[in-house]
This record gives C-alpha cells, sequence and structure tokens, in this order.
C-alpha cells in the first residue's frame, strides 16, 4: 500500500491535471468514482413553487443554500406551464412541441375518451414520442439512474425504463412530512449509498397543491413553503450524514410557479357555452375545465365558424389557430395539438359548459407570466458559491445535467452556454480532484 500510494504522489506531483487513476485498493472508496471526475447527480422539484416564494417567509435552509451555491432570479419553463409538460422539459431538454407532451390529460380524437393526470403517468405511448428522458441516455451510457415519484418515470421509452424506481399511489398524500423524509432516506441512504445511483430524480407534489386549495397569497401556502424549507435542510443533513456531500450536485428547481384565480363577483367568467354564436355542437373534442387554457377540435368545416365566434368575443381570452400560435411559445408544430387553442389572461380560467374550476390558484399561463416562473436553487462539488445569476429557460437545465454527468446529450433545444457559468471553472475542478486524491493518500499512508 505504502509503494502504490508513493507511486501514485508521484504521478501527480508531475502531472497534477491528469485524470486521476483508479484507486481499487483504496478501501471504503469506488474505484469508478475514484477514476473519473464525475460526480452525482439529484434533481429535485418541489411541484408549483414560486420563483418569489422564499421572500415572504423565513427559509433558513434555502438561504445556506444559496451561499453555499447558486440562486437564480427566476427559470422560465415552457409552455404549456402544467406538470407533464414542464417535467418533460426537463427531462429532455426539449421545448412541448418537440416532445409531444402537451398536457396533463392523454387523450384521443377519435374515441374521444381522455385520462387524467394520474392515469396518464402510465400510458407509453404518450411519452414514448421520439424525445429520451435523460435517465435512459444516461443509462445507455453506462450510469445507473433512479427516480421517485418523478412524473414521466412510470413507462418504458423505446422498450426500456429507469432502473430504480418508486411510483406513487393514486391517492398519494402529497403534504405528508413524515413520507417526504422516508422517501428522501431511500433516495440517499439506500440508492445513492448502498445502490451507488450516479442521478436520481426526486418529486415532491407540493406547494402545488395547496397553492391550488389555498391560493399562492395564502397563510397555508407560507406554512407548506416552512415545510419545504425544513425538507432542503433535511436533505443535505443526510447527504453529510452518509458521506456524500464532496461527490453529488443537487439542483432543486421546479415546473411551472402559481397564480391567484380571480373570484371576485365583478369578475366577468370565461364560459364558451354562454358566447353569442359558439355552440358544442360544432366542437368533434374539447379539452376545457383544466384551468386557464383549453383546445377544441371543431367538426368538419366548422373550424373557421367557431374561430371566428371565439375570436374577441371575451376581453380576456385569446384565441389562436394553433399555426398562429407566438413562435416564443413552441406550442404549435406538433400533430397532437387540436386546431383551436385558448389561453386565458392571468386570473381567468375557461370553463366550457358551467363554471367547474374552484381553485384559489391555477398555473398553465404564459410562461411569461411573472408568477408561472419557478424557482432554481443548486449545491454541490460543481457549483460555485454564493452566486446570484440572471434567468434562464428551464430546457437549459438538461444539457447542464448531461455536462456534470459526462454523457452525451440527445437532441435537445437547450444550451450549456447558458449556464456554464454556475460551474466552477475546469482547473478549480482539477485541484478539487487533486486535493481528493491527496487526502485519500494521506488516510491510507497513516
Amino acid at each position: 500500500m505504502l509503494l502504490s500510494s508513493l507511486a501514485l504522489l508521484g504521478l501527480l506531483a508531475v502531472s497534477p491535471s491528469a485524470a486521476a487513476p483508479h484507486l481499487d485498493s483504496f478501501s471504503g472508496l469506488d474505484s469508478a468514482r475514484a477514476g473519473s471526475s464525475r460526480n452525482k447527480l439529484l434533481l429535485i422539484s418541489f411541484d408549483g413553487f414560486r420563483w418569489d416564494y422564499d421572500l415572504d417567509v423565513d427559509t433558513p435552509n434555502l438561504d445556506k443554500m444559496t451561499q453555499d451555491g447558486v440562486k437564480a432570479t427566476y427559470v422560465t419553463p415552457p409552455f404549456l406551464t402544467l406538470t407533464s409538460p414542464s417535467h418533460f422539459t426537463l427531462l429532455t431538454g426539449r421545448y412541448t412541441e418537440n416532445h409531444g407532451v402537451i398536457h396533463n390529460m392523454w387523450f384521443n380524437t377519435t374515441t374521444l375518451e381522455n385520462k387524467d393526470f394520474y392515469t396518464s403517468q402510465f400510458v407509453d405511448s404518450y411519452w414514448d414520442n421520439g424525445s429520451l428522458p435523460i435517465w435512459i441516455t444516461a443509462q445507455r451510457q453506462g450510469l445507473k439512474t433512479g427516480s421517485l415519484h418523478f412524473p414521466g418515470s412510470a413507462v418504458k421509452y423505446q422498450g426500456e425504463t429507469v432502473a430504480v424506481k418508486q411510483v406513487e399511489s393514486r391517492f398519494y398524500d402529497h403534504a405528508n412530512e413524515t413520507d417526504w423524509r422516508l422517501n428522501i432516506d431511500k433516495v440517499i441512504g439506500e440508492w445513492f449509498e448502498q445502490q451507488d445511483l450516479d442521478f436520481v430524480s426526486l418529486y415532491f407534489g407540493e406547494p402545488d397543491h395547496i397553492g391550488h386549495k389555498h391560493g399562492p397569497d395564502s397563510p397555508e401556502r407560507r406554512e407548506m413553503v416552512r415545510q419545504v424549507d425544513r425538507t432542503i435542510g433535511y436533505i443535505r443533513d443526510k447527504i453529510q450524514e452518509h458521506g456524500l456531500t464532496n461527490h453529488l450536485n443537487i439542483i432543486i428547481t421546479a415546473d411551472h410557479g402559481m397564480a391567484t384565480v380571480l373570484q371576485d363577483r365583478l369578475v366577468q367568467e370565461i364560459i364558451l357555452s354562454k358566447i353569442p354564436g359558439f355552440s358544442f355542437k360544432d366542437i368533434q373534442f374539447q379539452l376545457v375545465d383544466y384551468g386557464p387554457t383549453g383546445m377544441l377540435l371543431p367538426k368538419e368545416g366548422m373550424l373557421e365558424k367557431v374561430y371566428r365566434a371565439l375570436k374577441g368575443a371575451h376581453p380576456h381570452l385569446n384565441v389562436y389557430k394553433k399555426e398562429d400560435m407566438p413562435a416564443r411559445l413552441h406550442y404549435s408544430k406538433h400533430p397532437r395539438l387540436l386546431p383551436l387553442i385558448l389561453i386565458a389572461d392571468p386570473g381567468y380560467v375557461i370553463s366550457g359548459i358551467r363554471p367547474l374550476q374552484f381553485n384559489k390558484g391555477e398555473h398553465g399561463f404564459d410562461n411569461q407570466v411573472m408568477d408561472m416562473k419557478p424557482f432554481f436553487r443548486a449545491v454541490g462539488p460543481d457549483f460555485r458559491k454564493n452566486l446570484l445569476v440572471g434567468p434562464f429557460e428551464t430546457v437549459n437545465v438538461y444539457p447542464l445535467m448531461c455536462h456534470l454527468l459526462n454523457i452525451t446529450p440527445e437532441d435537445n433545444d437547450g444550451h450549456l452556454d447558458n449556464t456554464k457559468h454556475m460551474l466552477v471553472p475546469q482547473i478549480e475542478t482539477r485541484k478539487a480532484n487533486h486535493s481528493k486524491i491527496l487526502s485519500l493518500i494521506h488516510y491510507n499512508l497513516a
């Protein structure tokens, strides 16, 4: 052991920038990790955590994470600002019109059926649409991946699924803090340490549910943010407890924000059945009553009639033929999109026959609306410390993750140039690896 350690020390003295050799004989050290500059990666999503949710709540653990790492002022999700489309953009680096998960709901315009959010999570053909999520790409390049409750992880992609996964039950209690901690224990203690996974995605369903029920400005939402903050502290404590701090990067973000729904009795509701000249008899298939957006498939020959009836019919309803959608939304080219797309202004929801939505908070609005912007934090050995960066699109998170994992990305719409300023310069990373090796040598010599 003394001879091999001195030989390694000599090699490093001659070439400190050289890649670290394998240290199979060092007890307690995984040889693959020692032989590579790759660190592990944990991607965490707190559904519906708006960019400014930490401004009216004391969040000591988020603040500490900012001091130790990187904070973005906010990030911009893809449109449609719903859970499934936005999470699949995080996983693929593609805009919604390119990855094809265009809604939370799976639907079939021929059979006129649709499936709710939970059931849609298990429809392989809806998710497996030509874009590979990072789990599959990483596995094909020799890494071990896992996912706990993350949208999109229940299905197969080109016949392959994420190797280690836990899928939530239909009536899972997303607010249960005890379950949160059990899930964290599993990810950190079992998956990362015992099973030595390289990449894990971890999903929490709050503060989305509480934001819908009570509104983004409610005391209930503020209390849930405190729970999120405690959870972030617990995650970092567990990482340290299991000795992973120096070789695990953490990215924490969300799929979208949350906006207050205007419910004053003087508000002019958007109810399609009450619009003069519009009739559901002219519609073959519709997807409305799901918040501030909707899609319509008019019957053959009825497109222009329906479009003229709806266009300009309500001061807070925006109506587009899909080919006329603003290009910046990247929500026009996929064949799954229906011919007419409806988008309400912030604070409004779209109803069909009668009002069926009574949430105090909603998302799904234009992704340029500030209330739709999520938060972003990152910490770990590859991230700089105490760095505040400007906003960027979440489509750029995918190439960042591929870079951290040292894997070749699939075709995507993001670019590493938009996030690489968050990272420790390469020379500093090499110095850090050099120091780790020297510490190990010292340990073994002792």
